[in-house]
C-alpha cells in the first residue's frame, strides 16, 4: 500500500542539483564555476503491485545561444522511464528505459550528484561515455533469492543497446537486427553487512558509420563492493571484446579502486576518499577508436554540511596513454537533495 493510504496513483517528487568548480592545468572541460544537472525524481504507485519511475535531468549547454535556431541554455533528458510489475521478491518485470546494470557504480549512484561520495564517475561508467553502455531500452527481469542467507540477486534483460552513436542508448529504436541481452547476478550475505559481490554479461551487436560490418560486442564485468561508511571499499573491472568479421578479436579493459572512511571525529561529518582507475584501449578496436586510455587518481574529502547537502573537495591527476603528458587540477562541488 503506498505512503498515505490506497489511492493510487500515489505521485512523489525527489530532486538533486549541484554547483560546480574547476581549475585545471590543461582543460579537458568547463573551467570556473558551473551549474551541474538539475534531477527530478518521480516515483508513482499505480496500485499495490505495480509502479512508475521516472529520472529526468536538466543539463546547461556550453553552446547556448549559438547556431540557427539558437541552441536553448539547457538539455532535457528522460534518464530513466519504468513501468515495475511485482509478483514477489523473487519475480519483478519491467519495462522502460534503465541504466544499464552492467556494474554496480550504473546502479547504485545515478544523476543526482549528492548520492555518490565523489564529484565524478569513474570514467569507464561515465555519463556520455563510451566504454560501457550507460543506458539501456527493454526490459528487465528481476529478483531477490534468500539462499540461505547469501542474499541472491538476479537481473536479466533483452532490448535495445547502443545506438549509432556509441555513447547514446537506442532510445528510438534498434538500429540493427540483433537485440542486446544482459544477465547480472550478485549477492549480500548476511554474514558481513555492507558487503557486496557479482558479475554481469552483456552481449550486443553494434553498428556505427566507421565499420563497414557490424560489431559483435561482448562484455564482461566484476565488482566487490564493502558498503560501510568505516569504511567505504569499491572495485570494479570491465572487459569489452570486440568481433568485426574474419578480423582478430580485440580486448579492451578498464577497472578502478575506490577507498573512503567517514572520520569518527567532528559528528562523522567529514569522509576522506582517493579512486584509482585505468582505462587500456586495445589497438584496432574500430568501436573505440575515440575512447581515450586512461591511469588517473584522484583524492579528496566530503563533507557533510547537513543531511541533505555536502561539499566536496577534490585533486585529480591524469596521463591518456604512454608518453603522454601529466594533467591535473583542482574541483570543488556543492551538491543537495530536496
Amino acid at each position: 500500500m503506498p505512503p498515505g493510504g490506497d489511492t493510487y496513483p500515489n505521485l512523489k517528487i525527489v530532486g538533486f542539483g549541484d554547483v560546480d568548480y574547476s581549475d585545471t592545468k590543461r582543460p579537458e572541460g568547463p573551467q570556473g564555476f558551473s551549474e551541474g544537472q538539475f534531477v527530478l525524481h518521480m516515483i508513482s504507485a499505480l496500485s499495490p503491485r505495480v509502479s512508475f519511475f521516472s529520472e529526468l535531468s536538466f543539463t546547461a549547454r556550453p553552446d547556448a545561444g549559438t547556431g540557427t535556431p539558437p541552441a536553448p541554455g539547457y538539455n532535457a533528458e528522460v534518464e530513466r522511464m519504468i513501468l515495475r510489475f511485482e509478483k514477489s521478491d523473487q519475480l519483478k518485470v519491467s519495462f522502460g528505459r534503465y541504466h544499464t546494470p552492467i556494474n554496480y557504480w550504473n546502479t547504485a549512484f545515478h544523476h543526482g550528484q549528492w548520492l555518490q561520495t565523489t564529484i565524478e564517475r569513474p570514467e569507464m561508467i561515465e555519463f556520455g561515455g563510451k566504454f560501457l553502455p550507460v543506458h539501456f531500452v527493454g526490459a528487465l527481469v528481476e529478483g531477490a533469492i534468500p539462499a540461505s542467507g547469501w542474499n541472491l540477486n538476479y537481473q536479466a534483460g533483452l532490448g535495445n543497446g547502443r545506438g549509432s552513436v556509441i555513447s547514446r542508448g537506442g532510445d528510438a529504436g534498434d538500429i540493427n537486427g540483433s537485440r542486446a541481452s544482459l544477465v547480472n547476478v550478485f549477492a549480500k550475505p548476511d554474514w558481513a553487512y555492507g558487503l557486496e559481490f557479482g558479475g554481469s554479461y552483456y552481449d550486443d551487436l553494434i553498428t556505427i558509420p566507421t565499420s563497414v560490418s557490424n560489431i559483435g560486442e561482448h562484455i564482461v564485468s566484476a565488482h566487490v563492493v564493502w558498503t560501510r561508511e568505516d569504511p567505504e571499499f569499491i572495485a570494479e573491472y570491465a572487459g569489452v571484446r570486440h568481433e568485426v568479421g574474419a578480423a582478430t578479436p580485440t580486448w579492451s579493459h578498464a577497472y578502478y579502486l575506490q577507498g573512503a572512511y567517514r572520520l569518527p571525529q567532528f559528528n562523522r561529518l567529514w569522509k576522506p576518499y582517493y579512486r584509482f582507475e585505468h582505462i587500456d584501449i586495445a589497438a584496432g578496436d574500430i568501436a573505440f577508436a575515440t575512447v581515450p586510455m586512461l591511469d588517473g587518481s584522484t583524492v579528496g574529502v566530503r563533507y557533510d554540511a547537513t543531511q541533505l547537502a555536502a561539499l566536496k573537495f577534490e585533486y585529480r591527476t591524469w596521463t591518456r596513454g604512454p608518453g603522454t603528458a601529466r594533467n591535473h587540477g583542482g574541483f570543488f562541488q556543492v551538491c543537495f537533495t530536496f
